[in-house]
C-alpha cells in the first residue's frame, strides 16, 4: 500500500531500526481562543481530515482573518467533515473550494439542505453589502468587493455527500467516521472518527439537555481524545421558565406600545421562539392580536427544510407546520420598511443572531431609540458584535458608518441560547470518564475556556488542554512496519 507523507513526519523509533514511526496531530486554522471560524485538522500520515470549515465573525480583527490564505495548501486536504450548518462552521466552503479544494464534504441529510440555503444566502447579503458600500462611500475599500458570490456557493455544491447517522463510513484503510446526533440545531453532529485503532470525537456544537424543539445530544461511548465545545464553559443558563420569561418580555413591551425586536439566528433559535410564541398565544399567555413577523427569507425557507426532517424535532410533524400560522413572512427587502411603519406593537424576528449584519439591521436603526422598544437578545454575543455590546450597556451602535444612541430595552433569556452550559458540557464529558480521554477545548472565548479547563481537571480528574490557533498538537505515535508501506 503506498502511503503518502502528509503533514506527519516519520522519525525512527529507538532501539528498533526497522520500524518507523508515525505522528498524528491536530491543528485548529480557527475556533481557538475564540468562538468563530471553526476549521480543525486531523493531520495523519495517509490523509488530512478538516472537520468544520467555517468563518470568522465578531471583532475587525477576526472578520479580517477570512480574507487571509489558510497556512495550509486546500489541495492538501483529502476529506471534509461538517458538523452543522451554522455560518461559523460552514462559511468558508465556497473559499476553500474556490482555492483548489476538489474533495467530499460529508454532513447529515438537514445539514446538507440548510447548507445550501446558508451559503447561497451569506454570498448574496456579501454581494448586496459590497453593492451598498460603494453606492453609499462607507466602505475604504475601492471598490469595495463580496468575501465570495454566489456563482463561488454554488461551485461547492457538487462536493456535498451525505451520511447516514450513527453509520460509519471509511476514509481509507486506517481512518473511518460517524455522525451522532448534538442538539444544537437539526442535523447537528457529532464526529466519532476512528484512526489507527484510536477513538477521536469532535463535540461540534453541544445542544442543551433540555430543549423546546430539539432532542437531548445522543449518548456516546469511550473515547481516547474529545475535541469539544467551550462556548459557555464559564456560564449556567438561567433556571426559568423560558415560557413565561418570555411572555413577561411581551406583555410588559406591549403595554408601553413598543415594538419587541428578537434577533435571531435563522437556523435553529428562530424556528424555536416561533414555536414559543405559538404556544403563549395559544394558551392565551400574551395578546393573540399582536402581529408577528419573520423577516428572513432565509429562516423561512429553513423552516420548511427542516419540516421534512421531523425526526430530528421532539414535536410532532403538525405542531412544526402549525407553529407558523399567524406569522407573516416578509420576502423582499422593501417591505421591511413598510413593517417598520406600521403602527402598534409587533414582534419581529430577523437574522443575524448577533447582529452583524442583514435585515435586523434596519429594524434596529429605528427602534434603538426610543424606550418603549424591547431588543430581545436569544443567544451567545460574541466579542465585537453589535450583540455583545448591547449587553454589555454600550451608550451606542455604528451601523453602517453612523451612531445610533441606544435608550431601547435590552433584555436577554438564557435559556433559548441552543449551546450547552458549563454543567451540561461536563455531564456530557462524563460519558468518556472511564476511558480517561484526553480533552482539547476548543470554540470558547479564554475566559470560558480557562474556567471550563478548571474544571474538567477538578471534577473529572481529566487532562484538558487549551488549543491554540496553528499550533500542532501531537495525539499520538504509529509505529509502523516499512515492508506494510511498500519499501
Amino acid at each position: 500500500m503506498n502511503m503518502k507523507k502528509h503533514a506527519s513526519e516519520w522519525t525512527p523509533i529507538s532501539g528498533n531500526p526497522a520500524v518507523e514511526q508515525a505522528a498524528v496531530y491536530l491543528q485548529s486554522l480557527g475556533a481557538a481562543g475564540t468562538v468563530t471560524g471553526s476549521k480543525h485538522l486531523l493531520l495523519t500520515p495517509g490523509m488530512n481530515v478538516m472537520i468544520d470549515c467555517g468563518l470568522f465573525q465578531g471583532i475587525k480583527a477576526l472578520r479580517e482573518k477570512n480574507w487571509e490564505p489558510l497556512p495550509v495548501n486546500p489541495t492538501d486536504i483529502d476529506a471534509l467533515i461538517l458538523t452543522h450548518a451554522h455560518l461559523d462552521h460552514c462559511g468558508y466552503i465556497p473559499l476553500l473550494v474556490k482555492n483548489g479544494y476538489r474533495k467530499k464534504i460529508y454532513m447529515s441529510r438537514p445539514t446538507r439542505d440548510l447548507a445550501e440555503l446558508i451559503l447561497r444566502d451569506c454570498a448574496k447579503l456579501q454581494e448586496e453589502d459590497a453593492e451598498k458600500a460603494n453606492r453609499h462611500g462607507y466602505s475604504k475599500h475601492h471598490p469595495a468587493k463580496p468575501l465570495y458570490t454566489v456563482k463561488d456557493a454554488e461551485a461547492a455544491l457538487p462536493f456535498f455527500e451525505v451520511c447516514e447517522i450513527d453509520t460509519e463510513l471509511p476514509l481509507n484503510d486506517w481512518l473511518s467516521f460517524s455522525l451522532h446526533p448534538a442538539g444544537h440545531i437539526p442535523g447537528a453532529c457529532s464526529v466519532r472518527i476512528n484512526c489507527y485503532g484510536k477513538t477521536l470525537i469532535f463535540s461540534g456544537d453541544i445542544g442543551r439537555k433540555i430543549s423546546e424543539l430539539l432532542p437531548a445530544p445522543e449518548p456516546l461511548s469511550r473515547a481516547d481524545f474529545v475535541i469539544m465545545e467551550s462556548t459557555y464553559g464559564d456560564r449556567l443558563h438561567a433556571q426559568t421558565d423560558t415560557a413565561q420569561e418570555l411572555a413577561l418580555v411581551i406583555n410588559d413591551t406591549v403595554f408601553n406600545k413598543g415594538n419587541i425586536l428578537i434577533p435571531c439566528f435563522a437556523v435553529g433559535r428562530a424556528q424555536e421562539v416561533m414555536h414559543l410564541i405559538y404556544r403563549l398565544k395559544q394558551q392565551r399567555q400574551i395578546p393573540a392580536p399582536v402581529p408577528e413577523y419573520l423577516d428572513s427569507p432565509m429562516a423561512a425557507s429553513a423552516g420548511k427544510v427542516l419540516q421534512h426532517y421531523p425526526e430530528w424535532f421532539a414535536i410532532d410533524k403538525k405542531e412544526c407546520a402549525r407553529m407558523f400560522n399567524g406569522v407573516t413572512i416578509n420576502q423582499e427587502y422593501q417591505d421591511t420598511e413598510k413593517i417598520i411603519r406600521r403602527r402598534g406593537s409587533k414582534i419581529i424576528m430577523a437574522a443575524s443572531g448577533m447582529l452583524t449584519g442583514g435585515r435586523v439591521l434596519e429594524y434596529l436603526k429605528h427602534y434603538l431609540g426610543d424606550a418603549r422598544n424591547t431588543i430581545l437578545l436569544i443567544g451567545f454575543q460574541a466579542e465585537g458584535t453589535r450583540g455583545r455590546a448591547l449587553l454589555n450597556q454600550a451608550h451606542e451602535v455604528k451601523i453602517h458608518g453612523q451612531y445610533y444612541p441606544v435608550k431601547a430595552q435590552i433584555r436577554e433569556i438564557e435559556g433559548l441560547s441552543a449551546h450547552a452550559d458549563q454543567t451540561e458540557l461536563l455531564s456530557w464529558l462524563k460519558q468518556f470518564k472511564s476511558g480517561k480521554p484526553s480533552v482539547f477545548l476548543v470554540h470558547g472565548e479564554p475566559c470560558a475556556q480557562e474556567a471550563l479547563r478548571v474544571k474538567i481537571k477538578d471534577e473529572l480528574k481529566l487532562t484538558a488542554r487549551i488549543v491554540k490557533q496553528y499550533e500542532k498538537e501531537l495525539l499520538f505515535t504509529v509505529p509502523l512496519l516499512p515492508e506494510a508501506e511498500g519499501k
